[in-house]
């Protein structure tokens, strides 16, 4: 059911997490743990001061499964398209010399130059191209490359990035996980053309295509992915974020899911309250670091 409520969360949708004011002792104890230039002060959005700890960089290679898919449905098209080129090179000679016995007709002059556009013509309506299933592939990839440079923008406020992780015993595949202040969220890249919108019952669609199978997927990639972290307490949020379109009112919640435009991730995620401090947000990307695996 989509909603159109505001963005950070509503109190019932916030990530879960355990905070608790920082007593004098609790600061001491994580400047002692700090002690190097990369753990830096920070503010929030408020100008409170919080503490944030620079996360290992960004890991994983953005786009890399998708990549794959399509430089192998690129090669398996390739290879069955070789297989016709005998039959391809006899249509493109016979419909020259069909154009070049017509142009002789019309004007003896012309036949040459005829035959050889009809040839070219015909060249190129036979000439190797993928298929839309394959482009697709490459186009998503496309996309998870710009949401990660996207993402990469947190890192100085002690989020840490990783990209297109297989689920350990699953299918699943998460385009990013994104650890830090604001909670975990698995975020999934859409690239698309055309545009999206909303019909009277609350779905939205892509064309002609509904996208409630893209909200539950990435729920149940999230659901997996809270089943490999290590503590049960910390909610992992689904996203979806899209590239190339207008989403219906900026930002909309399908099946509980936000869709919003990929170049608002950013801003949307530092504006969350924190419900991780940094040796949690630490701790909780090494563990994913050591659990997941890259998909590629």
């Amino acid at each position: 059911m989509a909603s159109s409520r505001s963005w950070p969360f509503d109190d019932d949708d916030r990530p879960s997490g355990s905070v608790r004011p920082l007593s004098q002792a609790d600061l001491q104890a994580i400047l002692a743990h700090l002690g190097d230039p990369d753990q830096l002060l920070a503010g929030t959005g408020a100008d409170r001061p919080v503490l944030t700890m620079r996360v290992r960089a960004s890991v994983g290679r953005p786009g890399g499964s998708a990549q794959t898919r399509w430089r192998r449905a690129r090669a398996a098209e390739w290879a069955a398209w070789t297989r016709t080129l005998p039959w391809r090179v006899t249509a493109t000679l016979g419909i020259g010399v069909g154009g070049g016995l017509l142009g002789n007709l019309l004007a003896p002059r012309l036949g040459l130059a005829v035959a050889a556009l009809a040839a070219v013509v015909a060249g190129c309506g036979l000439r190797f191209r993928p298929s839309p299933d394959a482009v697709a592939w490459r186009r998503g990839a496309a996309g998870e490359r710009r949401t990660a440079r996207l993402l990469g923008q947190l890192e100085r406020q002690g989020w840490a990035i990783l990209h297109d992780l297989a689920v350990p015993r699953s299918r699943a595949n998460l385009d990013h996980l994104a650890i830090g202040p604001g909670g975990v969220f698995v975020i999934d890249s859409k690239q698309y053309r055309g545009r999206l919108q909303l019909d009277r019952s609350g779905r939205l669609w892509h064309g002609r295509y509904p996208l409630a199978p893209t909200m539950r997927a990435v729920s149940f990639e999230a659901d997996q992915a809270a089943q490999v972290l290590p503590d049960p307490g910390v909610a992992v949020v689904p996203i979806v974020a899209v590239h190339g379109v207008q989403v219906p009112w900026g930002k909309v919640v399908i099946e509980g899911v936000p869709v919003l435009p990929a170049r608002r991730l950013p801003s949307m995620l530092r504006q969350l309250p924190a419900v991780l401090g940094p040796e949690r947000v630490a701790d909780l990307a090494d563990q994913a670091r050591v659990r997941f695996h890259p998909a590629a």
